[in-house]
This record gives structure tokens, C-alpha cells and sequence, in this order.
């Protein structure tokens, strides 16, 4: 699934080739994804200009000139592209936005868990209400030690689940917690309420690092993945525990095991993570 330097990845790619670009034809292929996508049709996107392109958590925000925005999530399978409507719809791509320049924005999801809806927004450089719940993005000044130590206080929840909580902090999955904890040596299993000031220092510090490598490298093409222009992330060449259960730690040579914690898969070393 995208997480936080995918998203911010597919952005900064949509900002580069859409902002300043005008919808021209709006064409749906598919009845839904995760939410109806027919009322694009009759959304008046037509003749509206992308004014902005905005993350928020995993969600993209891409502003229109009318002062509303299409509001996007990747699922667990979503690729976008702004191509030439020249190359052939794929089997699983459900919208066409046509642009001015004679490319479209073409939304691929083969499982359908994808978001691409209308809503609006509250200001001009705003996010909609639908995204109010999200807490502080880790790569701000707001998301530090201090923060997570006053979050943390009187949690019995695992400091793993504590993480990837978006009221806490705000697009962290599953990958970079996993990550996160690793370097900075605590196990996924500690109480978050039982975590150190100077643990959570470290915590922020390094998912932080680890946040700003991944988008540095595109992210992590885990499973299906792609950027804006079809590559594969880099950072997965980087991953130190994710998805390696059962085989040497990078940093002790003991055993990498996994744990489910709330619902998901976490590897981690149980001789480095205390």
C-alpha cells in the first residue's frame, strides 16, 4: 500500500505536469472504486484549472480554480499517469481526465480500494473536512520527541501501533514504522506509555531520516507501486526489516521474526529491538 513518501512522491510529479493545466473531458470507465466515481461526470470539471498540487497524510489534493479539489487515495493498488490517450486503456484504469495539452490523467487501481472524488475545500491552499482527523505531518517542525512523548503518555498500546495511529502522527504505515523502530533499537512490542523521553527523541529523529530517504528515493515498490512516470521506488533496496522474517539482522546477525500487531505483519530483531 502507498504510504507517506509514496504519496508525496506521486505529488510532486502530478504538480510538475498538472498545475497550471486545464480539464477538458472527463471520462469514467468504471461504475466505482472505493466510492462512487459516476458523479465525476457531472461534477463540472470541464474548462476547471489545476490550480495546486497538495499532500496530505497518503491523501493528494489536487485544487481546481473553482475552489474546489479531487481528493485522491491510492488503496492498496493505485497508479496514477498523465500520458498521451495515443497509448491504449489498460484493463484497470477507470478515469481519464483529458488535459489541455492533449495528455490525461488516468487513474489505474486493480483492486478497487482507490479514492478519486470532488469535495471541497474550507480556503484557497486548504484540506477538506474530510481530512480534519489526521494529526501532525512527521516531516513539520510540529512532529518531535516532545510531541510524541505528551501523545504517548498513558498508552497501553503497542508503541508500533502507536505510530502508525493518524491522529498521533499522520501517514506513518506499516513499512516506516517497522523501519522507524528498528534504528531506533526498540522493540514494536513496548507499551507506548512506557517509552523514554529520550526514546521518543529518537523515534521522531528517525522516522524523519527514514520518511525523507524514501521520498529521496521514490519510495518503496514493494508489491505494485509505481510512480507517476511508471518507475519503481528505490528505497526498498534499503529496507533493513520489513518483509525479511527469518533471516539475519542486518545489524546482529541474529533472527528477524515477525509479530502480528493490529492486524499487520511487523518484523523486527528481538537481540536489537528492546
Amino acid at each position: 500500500m502507498p504510504e507517506l513518501p509514496e504519496a508525496e512522491n506521486i505529488c510532486r510529479a502530478l504538480k510538475r505536469v498538472m498545475a497550471g493545466r486545464t480539464i477538458t473531458r472527463v471520462e469514467v470507465f468504471t461504475p466505482a472504486m472505493r466510492e462512487p466515481l459516476t458523479p465525476l461526470l457531472s461534477a463540472g470539471l470541464e474548462g476547471l484549472k489545476v490550480v495546486d498540487v497538495r499532500r496530505r497524510a497518503r491523501y493528494v489534493v489536487e485544487e481546481l480554480s473553482d475552489g474546489r479539489a479531487l481528493l485522491m487515495h491510492f488503496g492498496m493498488t493505485g497508479v496514477v499517469r498523465v500520458e498521451s490517450t495515443d497509448i491504449p486503456r489498460r484493463k484497470h484504469e477507470h478515469v481519464f481526465l483529458h488535459l489541455d495539452d492533449g495528455r490525461a490523467f488516468r487513474f489505474e487501481c486493480t483492486r478497487r480500494f482507490s479514492v478519486l472524488k470532488v469535495c471541497t475545500l474550507p480556503e484557497p491552499g486548504g484540506f477538506p473536512a474530510e481530512l480534519d482527523a489526521f494529526g501532525v505531518e512527521p516531516l513539520t517542525p510540529a512532529f518531535d520527541g516532545t510531541h510524541l512523548f505528551k501523545r504517548s503518555r498513558g498508552k497501553t498500546v503497542n508503541v508500533k501501533c502507536f505510530l502508525m495511529d493518524n491522529a498521533v502522527v499522520a501517514g506513518i504505515g506499516n513499512i516506516y514504522a517497522t523501519e522507524t523502530l528498528f534504528a531506533a533499537n526498540i522493540s514494536p512490542l513496548r507499551p507506548a506509555g512506557k517509552l523514554t523521553r529520550r526514546e521518543c527523541g529518537t523515534l521522531a529523529a528517525e522516522a524523519k531520516r527514514i520518511l525523507a530517504r524514501a521520498i529521496e528515493l521514490g519510495g518503496s515498490s514493494i508489491s505494485d507501486f509505481l510512480n507517476v512516470d511508471g518507475t519503481e521506488g528505490k528505497f526498498a533496496q534499503e529496507i533493513a526489516v520489513y518483509g525479511r522474517a527469518g533471516q539475519s539482522c542486518p545489524r546482529c546477525g541474529g533472527m528477524i521474526e515477525t509479530v502480528r500487531l493490529g492486524g499487520r505483519s511487523s518484523a523486527w530483531c528481538p537481540n536489537c529491538q528492546k
